[in-house]
């Protein structure tokens, strides 16, 4: 590990996990035809840091969003224990808990299927397709019309629906944040509140897959001199990664989420014919 590197992959980190065009998708590629099959094996805690990183971006700009669902939080909950039903609406805040977690269940059936989903990676052909894909959800997101549901008015079903396009977009290539975003405003979600929603929903998401991966990142081989290039690595997909979530949020805004779909068509084209011609030339 160098300083060079630990700043390259915070970059990678920073612009990909926010920008819909898959930072799994993107890992699996670089996996397969560039031989950096080690790099995450023998820097396990530092690809665990780096997603951390990532979500300090998210906390930053959604810090008066978190603080109000925190408080909202523990407010519903002495609500339903020491008070009977009002009849009184929630605030937007106490819903968006709700509709959150609602959106989070789905995620627990990949849980399940985590050996299934990892061996995808080693798929390049896969990889490209799924992509492709991603490049049609969003060119077609930007062509919807415009939603108006919010916090105050979203239902269960549409915090479900959005959740379930979150838990597949967990094979690499499908963007979560397009997926989740493009799902929002087929749902009828005001577009910056679908681009709000699915970056809040990526908290518990991102959070509960790393906590599942930091017992093996502390087990394994730790050089303490790497300690600061590690540092450096987060500080920088914590600062890029506040700026791609802008970023987002302006093109969102605009009518231009679309812009991405070319981006991942060619590289999903271009890698599946690589992929191709590198099967044949094995194959041959």
């Amino acid at each position: 590990m160098t300083y060079l590197m630990s700043i390259f992959m915070g970059l990678i980190q920073g612009v990909a996990e926010f920008l819909p065009i898959s930072s799994s998708g993107h890992l699996a590629l670089f996996q397969a035809y560039f031989g950096m099959e080690d790099v995450e094996g023998q820097h396990m805690l530092f690809t665990v840091l780096l997603h951390f990183g990532t979500l300090i971006s998210v906390c930053v700009v959604y810090w008066r969003d978190i603080v109000d669902m925190i408080r909202e939080f523990f407010l519903g909950i002495a609500a339903l224990c020491g008070r009977k039903d009002t009849g009184v609406t929630p605030p937007p805040a106490r819903r968006l808990v709700m509709l959150i977690i609602i959106a989070t269940l789905p995620l627990f059936v990949m849980v399940l299927l985590k050996d299934a989903i990892e061996s995808l990676f080693a798929n390049p052909i896969l990889v490209s397709c799924a992509l492709i894909a991603t490049g049609f959800v969003l060119f077609f997101s930007d062509r919807m019309a415009r939603g108006r549901k919010t916090a105050k008015n979203a239902t269960v079903a549409d915090a479900l629906i959005v959740g379930c396009g979150q838990a597949l977009a967990v094979i690499p290539g499908l963007s979560r944040s397009g997926t989740t975003i493009s799902v929002g405003m087929m749902r009828g979600f005001d577009r910056a509140f679908a681009v709000r929603f699915s970056f809040l929903m990526s908290l518990p998401a991102v959070l509960g897959a790393n906590v599942l991966e930091i017992k093996d990142a502390l087990a394994s081989d730790f050089p303490t001199e790497e300690l600061p290039m590690y540092i450096v690595g987060v500080a920088v997909a914590a600062v890029v990664g506040y700026f791609a979530i802008r970023l987002v949020k302006t093109l969102s805004d605009k009518g231009k989420f679309g812009s991405f779909a070319y981006y991942c068509w060619a590289v999903g084209l271009g890698s599946l014919i690589a992929g191709v011609v590198k099967f044949t030339v094995l194959a041959g």
